[in-house]
């Protein structure tokens, strides 16, 4: 694919546009593609320098991210992020940044693909940011313990941020916000949710979720945030042909 057909179906597919005013930040292409072609695409959560040394060892064209460089305002080509931004200039590898754009995806975002995951059913919209919502709450095929549905989501229980047991044990109904969005469990709790699941831990809603008897799962905002990318990486495979790959950069968080 040539580079401004890939930056065009992202932009569509992800919906950026509709994202502009709520999202700091700025999705879509961020550094272009110095290639006249884009044969290798590699995805991960961040562009950190490690991920773009990786994706440049790779031979990757383009390097698409959860979270890109620019946030909000302007930001100096200077110290660390000069040398993220000349790495990636240095190679010809373009980088694509989609945050709540790959949230909030019907069927590639983060949420959407851990609710497909758990087999969710009655799936309907839950998670409101700004007037929109970004992820999805539904019913278990079966109820489940709150270790299952963490070994079904990631393979294991060891490396949860945390898990506050104050809901029932055997749980039906569950919501997902992922990454940074522990404040969204009042919604889970007006809605009478079993298990409210999210990255990012929180000392201040303790004693809310407690009193409300809700289960919360603090599941880390990397593994939240790996679904969607990999989501994406798979359709542009399974779509144009192009090659693609995950590059694993776990932060522990």
């Amino acid at each position: 694919m040539r580079p401004d057909e890939i930056e065009r179906y992202l932009n569509e597919l992800l919906e950026v546009d509709r994202w502009a005013a709520a999202d700091a930040s700025m999705n879509g292409m961020q550094v272009a593609v110095g290639s006249d072609t884009v044969d290798k695409v590699a995805v991960a959560v961040d562009a950190a320098l490690e991920t773009i040394e990786r994706a440049v060892e790779w031979g990757a064209d383009l390097l698409l991210v959860h979270h890109g460089f620019f946030w909000g305002p302007a930001l100096a080509i200077t110290g660390r992020h000069y040398a993220r931004v000349r790495s990636l200039i240095a190679a010809n590898v373009g980088l694509y940044a989609a945050h709540l754009p790959l949230d909030a995806h019907g069927t590639l975002g983060n949420n959407a693909a851990m609710a497909a995951a758990l087999g969710l059913t009655d799936v309907r919209p839950f998670g409101v940011y700004k007037g929109s919502t970004i992820g999805w709450a539904g019913r278990l095929p079966h109820p489940m313990t709150g270790e299952a549905i963490a070994r079904a989501l990631f393979g294991t229980t060891e490396d949860l941020l945390g898990f506050l047991p104050f809901g029932p044990e055997q749980i039906a109904t569950v919501g997902i916000v992922s990454g940074g969005a522990p404040r969204e469990v009042a919604e889970a709790i007006d809605e009478r949710l079993d298990l409210f699941i999210t990255g990012d831990a929180s000392h201040t809603i303790y004693h809310d979720c407690l009193e409300a008897g809700i289960n919360v799962m603090f599941a880390g905002h990397y593994r939240t945030e790996t679904w969607g990318v990999r989501a994406v990486a798979e359709h542009l495979h399974d779509r144009f042909g192009v090659e693609t790959t995950f590059l694993d950069v776990p932060t522990g968080l």
